[in-house]
């Protein structure tokens, strides 16, 4: 240290960290040596002095924290231990001690906006600092963790290091903030992550790790590199270092600090250092512009188009050079891209493509009779459940138009006020919110053996009991409903942490005697269902609206399921289109939680005797007991305003208690 000072150093960064008092030191044999000569009477000074001084410089660790101290110039290195494992050797006072050691050199400032993503932020556990008395000597620190890649080579650097709640800079970013005398260095973090560092007036974009990718100038020994033994014996000339970045760490291969890097599997440490300050000084990053996912994703979809469509209209030696030739072009242009302009493009992904694509096409013309088999299979399976499929398979008759009249049970769903939602929204994000809805829905109709029929924008239509014989359709059926709606809640409290609307949805369930088959044309039809009881299926999932009900199913339904589920009866109604009043009751639950509907059902089909024996006061009576029960119910609050209507005006005739719906 003292000797780089004379020779100009403006700041001297160790990769090398001092973790324990020097083992070599010859302090207790010089100690041992003085008492030996007072025992023996010598008494002349010079001795004296020479071993005093012996004594002093004999405390090696202290000795170089003096020289740190006075060159005012050093900034040390030290490491994280980024998991718990690493440190097992370290105690929890170790731990504390390591803490309050690098404490002092953690970012002047960092600016917060939003709730950073913890997740994505490098996160260290414990520290292993230099010791005490060097530590305290220097103005300066900086960690030396490098994080290499699965295959083992260093590309990326991380910029910050979140220790308990602070945040640490690199060693080269210590050393470069030391060298430009200290200005400001600040950390800014947003919601996704670190948004970038800043040391002076150097802005240094990062990945949302706080990572920056290293530019390597070239090979090992590209920045120039001085043996310590020439430095100490004074051969180099003066000034060598003047207002220089010098850089103190082993570069022998015996003491394995060499690492794997893009250019070697061999690459001094210490080197790699140098390369990420040089990349600093000069803003000479290598950067993943805003437009690179945009560029990789043409180059996919042209170099894929060019091939898809391409390929097959050739002969196969001409399909070969064409290949050949957008291979070597987009290599060729991804790497001049990368050494003039410093733009990383993915080159893995387009080249990925080309292959895939022509391997696939090439595979294609040679398949034989059961490449049709699994062709149709293939086209099939994007509007019909792999059952169906199977079916088909089996008995490819059933590939004409026509149908069978079965009992089933339909299923609608609809989510309520979808036009509002997607007014507020913008459309990336309504099409990803209703995908998300539509697929987890969609699972469940699967996890039950539905048929899906169709999507009808945010709509639902399944069907159970064909093409597959289920006996227990109906219950498939509204188990499929009770399950959508806790799924629907689980996506509740996920859309409500991001921010997003929460989604309320009405089912209708019917069972009865309905066509199923292929509906269509002779060019194109599809597998579903028809008649009249599919329609009241439709109407009763609109009827949840006016009840204020999530579930709603027929009589018909209900006499199937009544001994497995709960339901409770809503009312006796006219569906716009019918004639007959059709009782509808709505799903609760599973008949193992009987007891916990049990207040609810009896209090309302009490209420709801009073009201079709039109006795008013007594219904709103009863009704309003339900609510004591659950507050909000849909149905009594309903039922309370229309008890209130009656009263005032009195139904003409006989009165029935059916309602007739006149809106679907």
């Amino acid at each position: 240290m003292d000797v780089l000072k004379s020779y100009g150093a403006k700041a001297v960064g160790f990769d090398i960290v001092f973790a324990e008092p020097d083992r070599f030191s010859s302090l207790a044999d010089v100690r041992e040596l003085a008492r030996e000569v007072d025992k023996a009477g010598i008494g002349n000074p010079e001795i004296t002095r020479i071993l005093r001084e012996k004594a002093a410089r004999a405390d090696t660790d202290s000795a170089l924290a003096q020289s740190i101290s006075k060159a005012e110039n050093v900034t040390l290195g030290y490491f994280f231990h980024m998991a718990k494992k690493e440190a097992a050797h370290l105690t929890e006072g170790e731990i504390e001690t390591g803490w309050e050691l690098v404490a002092p050199f953690k970012y002047q400032m960092v600016q917060v906006q939003g709730n950073p993503d913890e997740a994505v932020l490098i996160h260290a556990y414990a520290a292993e600092p230099n010791v005490r008395v060097i530590s305290e000597a220097a103005d300066s620190a900086g960690y030396f963790n490098v994080l290499p890649d699965s295959d083992g080579s260093i590309r990326w650097a991380p910029m910050a290091i979140k220790f308990k709640d602070d945040f640490y800079p690199s060693l080269d970013l210590a050393l470069v903030n030391q060298y430009l005398d200290y200005p400001m260095m600040a950390l800014y973090l947003a919601e996704f992550g670190v948004a970038g560092v800043q040391v002076g007036d150097i802005p240094i974009s990062t990945d949302e790790s706080g990572r920056i990718l290293v530019n390597y100038l070239g090979r090992a020994k590209t920045f120039p590199h001085y043996s310590i033994a020439d430095i100490l014996k004074g051969r180099l000339e003066p000034g060598l270092f003047k207002d220089k970045i010098v850089l103190v760490g082993a570069t022998a291969v015996g003491i394995y600090d060499l690492r794997v890097t893009p250019f070697s599997v061999a690459f001094p440490g210490v080197e790699v250092h140098a390369n990420i300050i040089d990349n600093i000084l000069h803003q000479d990053f290598i950067q993943r512009p805003g437009w690179a996912s945009l560029f990789d994703i043409a180059a996919i979809l042209a170099l894929g188009l060019v091939i898809g469509v391409g390929v097959p209209r050739l002969r196969a030696v001409a399909g070969v050079f064409l290949t050949l030739l957008l291979l070597a072009t987009y290599i060729t242009l991804n790497g001049y891209i990368f050494s003039r302009l410093n733009f990383w493009l993915n080159l893995v992904y387009p080249v990925g493509t080309v292959l895939t694509v022509y391997l696939a096409i090439t595979v294609y013309k040679y398949v034989t009779e059961e490449r049709e088999k699994k062709k149709i299979r293939g086209a099939f399976q994007y509007y019909l459940t792999p059952s169906v499929i199977n079916e088909l398979l089996k008995d490819p008759t059933k590939l004409k138009l026509g149908g069978d009249k079965k009992n089933l049970t339909v299923l609608f769903s609809d989510i309520r006020g979808f036009t509002t939602i997607s007014e507020l929204l913008p459309p990336e994000e309504l099409v990803q919110l209703l995908n998300e809805y539509l697929t987890a829905m969609t699972n469940i109709v699967f996890k039950y053996d539905g048929l899906l029929d169709k999507y009808m924008g945010d709509a639902i239509m399944a069907v159970y009991g064909a093409p597959i014989e289920q006996p227990d359709h109906a219950e498939r059926a509204c188990r499929t409903a009770l399950e959508m709606l806790e799924a629907l809640g689980v996506l509740h409290k996920k859309w409500t942490e991001e921010g997003k609307p929460a989604l309320r949805i009405g089912v209708g369930i019917n069972s009865g005697d309905m066509v199923v088959g292929n509906m269509g044309s002779q060019m194109r039809f599809d597998y579903t269902v028809m008649g009249d009881n599919v329609n009241l299926g439709s109407r009763l999932e609109g009827i949840n609206k006016e009840y204020g009900t999530s579930i709603v199913i027929s009589e018909f339904t209900y006499h199937e399921v009544k001994e497995k589920l709960v339901c409770r009866e809503l009312d006796s109604v006219r569906v716009k289109g019918k004639n007959l009043p059709v009782k509808i009751y709505e799903l609760l639950g599973d008949g193992a939680d009987a007891e916990r509907w049990e207040p609810l059902v009896g209090s309302f089909e009490s209420a709801l005797e009073k009201y079709r024996a039109g006795l008013w006061d007594e219904a709103i009576e009863g009704f309003r007991k339900v609510l004591e029960v659950r507050p909000g119910d849909g149905p009594s609050e309903l039922y309370i305003q229309r008890c209130a209507d009656l009263k005032a005006n009195p139904p003409e005739g006989v009165w029935d208690g059916v309602f007739t719906m006149t809106k679907k």
